[in-house]
């Protein structure tokens, strides 16, 4: 079986988060998603409009993931490869090289991210 794993905060949940989903299952036979909890967005400044269990409860409804697990730091990928015995690590193309280090664990992937949409996008949309 053919492990695939992706990181990130999926709030807002959109199309471009479907297509990246999608994509990335379609690479192997098992999908983790590994989901930003809220007291690591905070670390980071980000705040999500939907909790942690929200987003984990919406993520684990979508076809596409076998399963989610929580991120909460920068530093766990390594270990999360290694203990899930992940083959391929995934991420949007906006990411591009920033997670090069995981190649002598996995193959790494970047991904298109979806045109014309983000949930930065529709956060500003929904303020104006």
């Amino acid at each position: 079986m053919k492990k695939v794993i992706t990181y990130g905060t999926f709030d807002l949940l959109h199309v471009g988060h479907i297509n990246l989903l999608r994509r990335a299952k379609a690479l192997g036979d098992y999908l983790i998603v590994v989901l930003s909890t809220d007291e690591f967005n905070r670390g980071k400044h980000k705040e999500a409009y939907y909790s942690y269990e929200n987003r984990k409860t919406i993520l684990e409804a979508i076809r596409y993931v076998d399963e989610v697990i929580p991120e909460t730091c920068w530093e766990q990928k390594i270990s999360d490869v290694v203990d899930n015995q992940v083959d391929i690590f995934v991420m949007g193309n906006d990411w591009e090289g920033k997670f090069d280090f995981l190649k002598e664990y996995c193959e790494v992937v970047y991904l298109p991210r979806t045109e014309g949409i983000s949930t930065t996008q529709i956060k500003d949309d929904l303020h104006k």
